[in-house]
C-alpha cells in the first residue's frame, strides 16, 4: 500500500508508525486509519518485526483528535459504521501478537487518546496533553476510550475524563497511570527505541503469550485467569526457546532465541 498519511518504516526488528498529517495536527480521518490497518496487518505477518513503535509527526500533537470536518457529515448509520470501523483497526493493534509502544510527543485527543489506550505501553514527551474531549462536540469516545480508560485507570478517573473533556498534563497522566513514563521531547524517542530493544531481547513466543494472559486475562475471573495463565505456562515450556533460554542462563551466555 502506498501511504499518503503515515510513516511506515521496519529497522532491526522494530514497525515504526509516523502519523503524518502535521498541518491537522496529525488528525485521523478514515484513509489514515485504513493505512494504520494495512500498516499494522504488514507488521503482524512479517517475522522480522518483533515490536511496534507509534508516534506522531512534528512537535505539536501525536494525534489531535477525528478530523472534524470529516466528522460533522456522520449520520447515524455512517456514524456507528464509523466508530466500529476504528475500533477494530485499534483491536487488532490491541491483539496483533506483537507489543506495541506509543510515544506520544504532543495532543493526544479524542482518537489519539484511544490509539494510545490501545497500545501495550505508554510513554509521553512531558509537552504531552492527553484527553477525552468528545462531550465538547455533543458526542462520546467512538473508538473504545470509555472502554478502555475505565479499565486502565478506573472508573471515576473515565468519568472525570470524559464528561469534563478537559485535557489533562503528562504529569498528570502519569500519576493516574495513563502514561508509564514521561521524558524530555529529546529524549522521548531514543526512549521508546531502547525499551523495544528490551523487548526483542526477550523470547518471542513468551512475549506473545505474556501479552495473550494479560490482555485475555484481564476480562475473566480470577480463577479463570489464572487457569489461562498456567495453560499458556504449560505451551511455552513446549517451545525450543524455553529450552533455549534456561540452557542459556545455565552457561551464564545471552540467549540466542528463534521464536519455536
Amino acid at each position: 500500500m502506498n501511504y499518503e498519511n503515515i510513516l511506515f518504516e521496519k529497522k532491526d526488528g522494530i514497525a515504526k508508525v509516523t502519523f503524518n498529517r502535521p498541518k491537522v495536527l496529525n488528525a485521523l480521518n478514515r484513509k489514515t486509519v485504513e493505512e494504520l490497518q494495512s500498516a499494522l496487518l504488514d507488521a503482524r505477518d512479517d517475522a522480522s518485526v518483533r515490536v511496534l513503535i507509534l508516534t506522531g509527526a512534528g512537535e505539536k500533537a501525536f494525534v489531535a483528535g477525528a478530523d472534524i470536518g470529516e466528522l460533522s457529515q456522520q449520520t447515524p448509520v455512517n456514524g456507528k459504521d464509523f466508530s466500529l470501523f476504528g475500533q477494530s483497526v485499534f483491536h487488532l493493534l490491541e491483539t496483533i501478537g506483537k507489543p506495541s509502544i506509543c510515544a506520544i510527543n504532543g495532543f493526544a485527543l479524542g482518537g489519539g487518546c484511544e490509539l494510545a489506550l490501545s497500545c501495550s505501553i505508554r510513554i509521553a514527551s512531558k509537552t504531552a496533553k492527553l484527553g477525552q474531549p468528545e462531550v465538547k462536540l455533543g458526542i462520546l469516545p467512538g473508538y473504545g476510550g470509555s472502554q478502555r480508560l475505565t479499565r486502565l485507570c478506573g472508573k471515576g478517573m473515565a468519568h472525570e475524563l470524559c464528561l469534563t473533556g478537559e485535557m489533562i498534563t503528562a504529569d498528570e497522566a502519569l500519576r493516574i497511570g495513563l502514561v508509564n513514563h514521561i521524558y524530555e521531547p529529546a529524549e522521548l524517542s531514543p526512549a521508546a527505541e531502547a525499551m523495544a530493544r528490551k523487548i526483542i531481547a526477550n523470547g518471542p513466543l513468551a512475549v506473545k503469550f505474556t501479552m495473550e494472559a494479560i490482555e485475555r486475562g484481564i476480562e475473566m475471573p480470577l480463577e479463570e485467569g489464572l487457569f489461562l495463565e498456567a495453560t499458556l505456562f504449560g505451551v511455552a515450556c513446549a517451545t525450543e526457546d524455553m529450552r533455549e533460554g534456561t540452557k542459556a542462563f545455565l552457561e551464564k551466555r545471552p540467549a540466542s532465541f528463534t521464536g519455536k
